[in-house]
């Protein structure tokens, strides 16, 4: 069996689609990444590069042993998004013009992890809220293994 608290490097394929009014957008990223248990808390890490030649963003996504997960993206804009299978959570985002808070609302939530190779899979399928406004529908949908 495969230590995870010393960590193992990971390939990553990361698939998000976001449904913004009548917009629909589709990213796909093939990265590496690092997943790292620490106590009970799964971290799943890599750095999403940025198309518009700015410097890369580190993402964790930190899942905890009551089945929540937070995605935690950090660069020049810090954003810390929660998520509960079926609640509301309120979170804010750090940008250079201030604060600005958002809630989002989780509508799916699965996460799965197999051993030799170590793998997994998280999905996460969310509505964004900016005040009591919705703003967006995300899926998120990240497979990996060693």
């Amino acid at each position: 069996m495969v230590d995870l608290a010393k960590g193992v490097p990971v390939n990553i394929h990361l698939e998000t689609k976001v449904r913004q009014n009548n917009d629909v957008e589709h990213f796909l990223f093939d990265l590496k990444g690092q997943v790292i248990r620490m106590g009970d808390t799964l971290y799943i890490r890599y750095k999403e590069e940025q198309t518009d030649g700015k410097e890369a963003v580190s993402v964790t996504m930190k899942v905890f042993p009551d089945g929540s997960i937070q995605l935690i993206r950090s660069g020049e804009m810090r954003l810390r998004l929660r998520f509960i299978y079926r609640q509301m959570y309120e979170t804010n985002y750090q940008t250079p013009y201030g604060v600005m808070f958002f809630s989002t609302y989780t509508k799916d939530l699965h996460f799965s992890l197999a051993d030799r190779p170590t793998s997994g899979k998280v999905r996460i399928d969310y509505d964004l809220y900016m005040a009591k406004e919705k703003i967006g529908e995300y899926q998120i949908s990240l497979d990996f293994s060693a």
